[in-house]
């Protein structure tokens, strides 16, 4: 069996009967808020043990953001390996052609002037998504 998340969790939806696309679509607002309220609620778990938790509890916290992540996206059709490889993609494009890095005071990168912004809709029409009034 592979180990990727997005494999993992088809198995696990599969094998509860729970809601899986094959293609990006909306989903009932019921469902889509019941997603929502199961990313928070692991966002929650991992932020309350970040800082003084034990780091085998934190990494079970954001294993667990990951699975319900691959889930909601699952959910809704959409491939996210794809979707985070076109996020990378445009990260990598903060490293000026100099090699020079622009971070904030708190040590985030910063988009410097070669940054590209990632073309999320692109990868979700490749996938088949198309767009309603209101996407």
């Amino acid at each position: 069996m592979s180990s990727s998340p997005a494999d993992l969790v088809r198995a696990f939806h599969h094998a509860f009967g729970l809601a899986a696309r094959s293609t990006p679509a909306r989903v009932a607002p019921e469902l889509a808020a019941h997603r929502a309220e199961l990313l928070a609620e692991e966002a929650a778990e991992v932020a309350e043990v970040s800082v003084d938790g034990p780091l085998d509890r934190l990494a079970h916290e954001l294993a667990d953001v990951v699975y319900v992540a691959y889930g909601t996206a699952l959910v809704h059709g959409i491939d996210l390996d794809a979707v985070i490889a076109e996020i990378h993609r445009s990260n990598m494009t903060k490293l000026g052609p100099d090699g020079q890095v622009s971070r904030r005071a708190d040590g985030k990168v910063l988009k410097g002037e070669h940054y590209e912004a990632p073309d999320v809709a692109g990868v979700l029409r490749r996938q088949g998504w198309v767009p309603a009034e209101g996407d």
